[in-house]
């Protein structure tokens, strides 16, 4: 399975990284990194719907994506019509690095989530030294034990934690998490087939004072226009405004459905 294989991927380039930087200089950075006093939750559970427009540069799904617009004008595009920031770190499958999150922390001042396959405490550290508000704890590829420690983790290292569920045993033990951001994936990472069904099905689930989000194939006004029938609190879409013209107007123009 391509999840099975991403994992063993982040594995491997982790034991890369730890040799160029030992896990106690990580730690040291990340403890060293003032907060950035951005709360994802509160930029999310607002009136209305938000958005958080994702930055990525390929996919296990997609192949590689071009953007049809510089970085600096996407994310200025984003940080004028979008409610916060995601950004692909794994390098394997995603071509994404911790250098595109830096360099999108310096031009914008919405909170950023750092997307990737979170497995090590390493990792954590990391996304605090590079300034994450936030962090996803994907649950398919985690057991109770370890959602536990790492949610409590982010949280000591003032990020906010995004659990993705995708089916509902994981929402079971996002729930008994008691986790404050919860979100769906409406991508089957086992094979990657998507269904907006996911959502409508495991909403009923989460109660209304959690952030519900609704992740992956959003890609049309109807998807939208459904998605807001269940009450969902934010978006996270990728593809969408990664190829389209003028990301600044496409965000409006769904805020405005």
């Amino acid at each position: 399975m391509i999840l099975d294989e991403i994992v063993a991927d982040k594995k491997g380039r982790l034991e890369e990284q730890k040799k160029q930087i030992d896990p106690a200089a990580m730690r040291r950075r990340a403890e060293e990194t003032a907060a950035g006093g951005r709360s994802f939750f509160d930029h999310l559970k607002r009136d209305g719907i938000s958005i958080i427009g994702e930055f990525k540069k390929a996919s296990p799904s997609l192949g590689a994506i071009t953007s049809k617009v510089s970085l600096d004008t996407r994310i200025a595009d984003y940080s004028a019509s979008v409610d916060a920031i995601s950004c692909l770190t794994e390098q394997d499958h995603f071509h994404g690095s911790v250098d595109d999150f830096a360099d999108i922390r310096t031009k914008t001042a919405l909170p950023m989530i750092r997307k990737d396959f979170m497995i090590d405490e390493y990792q954590f550290y990391e996304a605090k030294a590079i300034g994450a508000d936030a962090i996803l704890l994907i649950a398919a590829i985690l057991d109770d034990v370890q959602m536990r420690d790492f949610y409590a983790l982010a949280y000591e290292l003032g990020m906010d934690a995004l659990v993705e569920t995708h089916d509902e045993a994981e929402m079971e033990r996002a729930l008994k998490l008691d986790a404050k951001i919860i979100g769906v994936n409406n991508r089957n990472l086992k094979d990657f087939t998507i269904s907006l069904d996911n959502t409508v099905r495991l909403r009923p689930m989460v109660p209304p004072e959690k952030c519900f989000v609704a992740e992956s194939g959003i890609l049309t006004d109807d998807d939208i226009r459904l998605l807001k029938t269940q009450r969902v609190d934010a978006f996270l879409i990728g593809r969408a405004l990664m190829e389209a013209d003028d990301p600044r107007q496409l965000a409006a123009h769904w805020k405005s459905l």
